[in-house]
């Protein structure tokens, strides 16, 4: 099934406009760069200090969770490399397919803004991660399954990452 609606989405949905906008898009994901310079402007910032520390625990706990832990342990091959007839149309990835570290990071950072930050920030992020998830099915590169795992897992450690903060916070950060 998932290769199906990998096949559908390349077949019905790729185009000379889409494209190119989501390809920059998945950038944004690459190595974390975009979620960590958000949580470090916010750590910057004396009224959003507690956020960025909460987003920055989120991002840590999903490097540690995603890219050190799941993706070694279960190795799942990439899309592209046994569907046939799916063309990824970025450049191959040097590591495991599942989860979606992209997706993972994106929603670790929008669930801290969901929960603390103001709807001024916190919506537009939201519709940038789905945004970044729905990519990376788009580019050929991770299973839907990749993606739900990743933003569960986001979700997950931005709860957590929001709950730590607030107990230390107890304590006087």
């Amino acid at each position: 099934m998932e290769a199906q609606i990998l096949l559908w989405i390349q077949n019905n949905l790729r185009n000379d406009v889409l494209t190119p906008f989501l390809k920059v898009v998945t950038m944004l994901g690459n190595k974390g760069w975009f979620f960590i310079l958000v949580s470090l402007i916010l750590l910057c910032l004396p009224k959003t200090r507690k956020t960025g520390l909460a987003c920055a625990l989120s991002l840590i706990l999903h490097l540690l969770a995603v890219n050190l832990c799941l993706k070694p342990l279960i190795f799942r091959a990439r899309p592209y490399d046994v569907i046939p007839g799916l063309v990824n149309i970025i450049e191959k990835q040097s590591d495991a397919s599942f989860p979606s570290g992209h997706a993972a990071a994106a929603f670790a950072v929008t669930t801290v803004l969901l929960l603390r930050a103001d709807k001024r920030l916190s919506i537009p992020m939201l519709v940038l991660s789905v945004i970044i998830a729905f990519s990376r099915l788009y580019v050929g590169v991770h299973y839907p399954t990749d993606v739900l795992a990743g933003v569960l897992i986001g979700v997950l450690f931005g709860v957590i990452s929001v709950w730590i903060v607030d107990k230390i916070g107890k304590k006087k950060i």
